[in-house]
């Protein structure tokens, strides 16, 4: 049986009473995504997965300043971090775009996603310290 909720549809096995306590990952990423738009960072979205989970992959375009690509990964306490995916400093699109199309076809549950900052920062780790000051 499929459900849908404000656009999303799932099968009844991905409802959210079989969630842990974390937000399911559309909330949170859509709400990350809404502080950047507002810090007038463009976002797009590469490929949209789990509605419940799945792991973030961040493809920071630095608008002819390179690219780089963060992954999310959890702590042994659960809390979020990141991680150079592919080594440290900016890289080419196209090592980035076959990287993430890798990522996609070994977990379609993925959740991958473009920002462009010409800093090449991570938005998402930024928007998590604002929240505490």
């Amino acid at each position: 049986m499929r459900l849908s909720i404000t656009g999303w549809s799932f099968t009844e096995s991905e409802s959210l009473e079989n969630m842990d306590d974390r937000l399911p990952a559309h909330v949170w990423i859509e709400a990350e995504i809404a502080k950047c738009q507002a810090k007038g960072l463009s976002v797009y979205y590469i490929n949209k997965g789990s509605l419940t989970g799945g792991t973030l992959l961040l493809k920071i375009n630095g608008l002819g300043n390179g690219f780089k690509i963060l992954t999310q990964i959890r702590d042994l306490d659960g809390d979020l971090s990141w991680m150079d995916a592919m080594g440290e400093g900016a890289l080419e699109e196209k090592e980035i775009d076959a990287y993430i199309s890798r990522s996609i076809d070994r977990d379609p549950d993925i959740w991958a996603i473009e920002i462009e900052d010409r800093t090449l920062q991570n938005p998402f780790e930024e928007n998590k310290e604002d929240e505490y000051e």
